[in-house]
């Protein structure tokens, strides 16, 4: 027994197992101090978004005070310690590749501006929502996959941050906030064409003018920004005649988040004005016409006394 509190006492008379300790306790410390502050938030910023930034800031200040802590106690000691970091750093980097390869990720998304938290994205075949960006992972909240129309299927996703140097990364919401969509809508030969071009340029303007204004703007900046045309942000109707009907196709700007609604409020009214023509504009339909039906024989033999019939 007294052998055993010897070697504790020699143990812990020892400055680097004392420091140790100190770093240890010093940084359980600053961890629940920056817990209590993170904690605090909510009670004074309303705001989601304010609210999730002022987090992560407060998160990574406190990283950055137990890093701080730690040199300032082995201060002294940071000369004796080179080689030794040195030796233990290139195994650690070797065998942890992945992480290191994520920790950069994180760097490049928070400093080249790749995503940021709410907006939707494409990586690694995964679209969904940025809802959270860590050191080492982002977390989406999926859409698609079994369900269509670019919704929420309810599955949250991590992928880690190194994707963004493997994997090209599509941003639905970065500079312009809308996209480009379009339906196709079939109109029977001998409908008024000019008459379904004026209602489906109306529609199309009632349905999705809204975001034209807003669209402009941010196209403009984007013109600004990069080197690409400036292209038209206005809905437009474009006609072709195939063997079975006209064909009229709709190209409308929307909203990332409002593809399905919009879609729907589209062939509401195209459909509710179709029929306020009075038959003047169809919708088409695949349907099967048989011009002549042709002659069919059916000779019937009787085997008993040798007689046909036909």
């Amino acid at each position: 027994m007294s052998n055993s509190f010897t070697n504790i006492q020699r143990w812990l008379s020892d400055p680097n197992v004392t420091r140790l300790i100190e770093v240890a306790i010093g940084i359980v410390i600053i961890a629940l101090i920056f817990r209590f502050i993170s904690q605090s938030v909510p009670r004074y910023i309303q705001d989601s978004d304010t609210r999730y930034r002022t987090r992560k800031a407060i998160s990574f200040m406190g990283y950055i005070t137990m890093l701080l802590f730690a040199v300032f106690v082995f201060s002294d000691r940071l000369g004796q310690f080179t080689v030794i970091f040195g030796v233990v750093g290139a195994g650690i980097a070797f065998a942890l590749q992945e992480v290191i390869g994520s920790f950069a990720g994180w760097v490049a998304i928070s400093l080249g501006q790749f995503y940021k938290p709410g907006d939707r994205v494409q990586l690694g075949g995964i679209m969904g929502d940025v809802i959270d960006i860590s050191i080492l992972r982002t977390t989406l909240m999926e859409c698609g996959d079994w369900v269509k129309a670019d919704l929420y299927n309810g599955r949250i996703v991590r992928i880690a941050n190194s994707f963004v140097f493997k994997e090209p990364v599509y941003n639905y919401s970065a500079d312009f906030a809308f996209l480009w969509d379009e339906i196709t809508v079939p109109v029977k030969y001998g409908s008024e064409h000019r008459l379904a071009r004026e209602i489906l340029e109306k529609v199309a303007l009632e349905v999705t003018g809204e975001y034209v204004p807003l669209a402009k703007q941010q196209w403009h900046k984007m013109t600004n920004k990069y080197l690409i045309e400036d292209a038209r942000i206005e809905p437009i109707v474009t006609l072709i005649a195939n063997d079975n009907w006209m064909q009229f196709t709709i190209r409308y700007p929307v909203s990332y988040k409002k593809r399905r609604i919009k879609k729907d409020q589209l062939f509401t009214k195209i459909l509710d004005e179709f029929e306020n023509t009075d038959g003047r504009v169809v919708f088409a339909s695949a349907t099967f016409e048989l011009v002549e039906a042709p002659t069919i024989n059916v000779k019937l033999a009787d085997k008993g006394n040798g007689l046909s019939k036909a």
